[in-house]
């Protein structure tokens, strides 16, 4: 049993667990995996902001919504907020609730401004200072006022990285005693049965014969997987590697925008969303967009190398999910995660400039640094050519990788939760 090493003497609380959506997102994965694993000692309820919302992560525990519509303009915006914070008081008051834990900003919000004689705990999943969706006005509203004055009222805000702890107290002002870190935990097992599930022939023929780069998450900005793209065409030419390919698992608003990039650099892409074009075969094309995937880890696990591109993190899960299904892993040396990751012993400050070959991995400059992208993009072709002509240090990686990603194991991270739950 996962928190078979936490005491038997847990005092049992009223758990309030609170955020926007339960759609498909490494934050929202989080959110239920905590809530089945408090569930184990607690009174656990778990809610949305509204119940017509998909739901991808299905919960034991019970689940309910506020439902207020979001509203529009300033006034209606403001009525809604003032609606949903009354909501989410009249909650904590129906189920008696000792601690509210909230997961992301609007989350956050309504937690804090509804605080009674609760404990409140925000947990943090990303970069505030780097994350491209907090801009303008309204973002530096965000920044520089409401998240500063409002976070300073939580009774202790968790990190799910070390540099995102150092980042909000560098940000916001917080105090170093009332913001800790608690990586996210990964069912290492779990995975590892999963990713030796069966693929199609078709898709197996692709994995088998063919050198793979796979990517996993949401297809937007921030994940950046336009930036592999030039990466795989300089691979295949420059990189004398013809035969290498690209996999993207997920979906999301930059679907259309990265089909539109491929046919741009002469990439022959194969997308789930088109199914007139047959069969994904891997001499017909280059990239490969099977869309989202319930199970991810029957791919990975057959990829020849795991790539994450991405401009900003928290705590990445996609690249620790890759680590654990035994496969060695490249990853952009971005604000938060990458780093403390793959090279845990190196300074928190240090970036790549170039490739890095970390005790974990491999670690690479962003892909849209301004007028180095060209460079970097270079950078990149010729780290992973490297790797995927050496079949040794891929195995070394691999072993490393699986190695590393122990630390992360559900029974020491819910300690750390419980820890926390207890003495709050």
């Amino acid at each position: 049993m996962i928190m078979s090493t936490v005491s038997n003497k847990l005092r049992r609380k009223n758990i309030l667990l609170l955020i926007p959506q339960l759609t498909y997102g490494g934050a929202e994965r989080v959110f239920h995996d905590h809530g089945q694993e408090l569930a184990r000692h607690h009174r656990v309820i778990e809610c949305v902001f509204d119940s017509r919302t998909e739901v991808a992560f299905p919960t034991q525990n019970q689940l309910v919504a506020l439902d207020v519509p979001a509203g529009t303009g300033p006034l209606g915006k403001l009525r809604a907020l003032v609606q949903r914070v009354q909501r989410v008081r009249a909650l904590k008051r129906e189920h008696e609730i000792d601690l509210c834990i909230s997961h992301l900003e609007g989350a956050d919000y309504l937690n804090l401004l509804s605080k009674g004689t609760e404990k409140v705990v925000l947990c943090i999943h990303n970069s505030k200072r780097h994350d491209p969706n907090i801009q303008g006005a309204i973002g530096a509203l965000r920044r520089r006022v409401l998240m500063p004055v409002l976070y300073r009222a939580a009774d202790l805000v968790v990190a799910v990285s070390r540099d995102l702890r150092q980042e909000l107290l560098d940000t916001f002002g917080l105090q170093p005693a009332q913001v800790v870190t608690i990586n996210n935990f990964f069912d290492v097992e779990g995975i590892r049965t999963k990713s030796r599930e069966v693929l199609p022939s078709e898709e197996e023929d692709l994995f088998s014969n063919y050198p793979v780069l796979i990517s996993a998450g949401r297809l937007s900005p921030e994940k950046n997987q336009l930036g592999l793209l030039p990466v795989l065409r300089l691979l295949q030419t420059e990189g004398q590697m013809p035969q290498a390919r690209l996999v993207l698992l997920g979906d999301g608003p930059q679907r259309e925008e990265l089909l539109a990039r491929c046919q741009q650099l002469g990439l022959r892409a194969w997308s789930a969303w088109q199914a007139i074009q047959g069969p994904p075969d891997p001499v017909l094309y280059d990239v490969f967009l099977f869309g989202f995937q319930a199970n991810p880890f029957r791919y990975i696990s057959r990829a020849t190398v795991s790539v994450m591109p991405s401009d900003t993190e928290g705590f990445p899960m996609a690249l620790c999910e890759a680590m654990a299904c035994g496969v060695p892993v490249a990853a952009t040396d971005c604000p938060t995660g990458p780093r403390e990751i793959l090279a845990p012993d190196t300074p928190a400050t240090q970036r790549a400039e170039q490739a890095e070959w970390a005790e974990y991995g491999l670690l690479l400059p962003l892909l849209t640094a301004g007028t180095l992208v060209a460079q970097n993009t270079s950078e990149w072709s010729g780290a992973l050519a490297s790797l995927l002509r050496e079949p040794v240090r891929r195995q070394q990686y691999a072993a490393q990788a699986l190695q590393r990603v122990q630390h992360f194991a559900p029974g020491p991270i819910m300690q750390q939760w419980e820890t926390v739950i207890q003495t709050l």
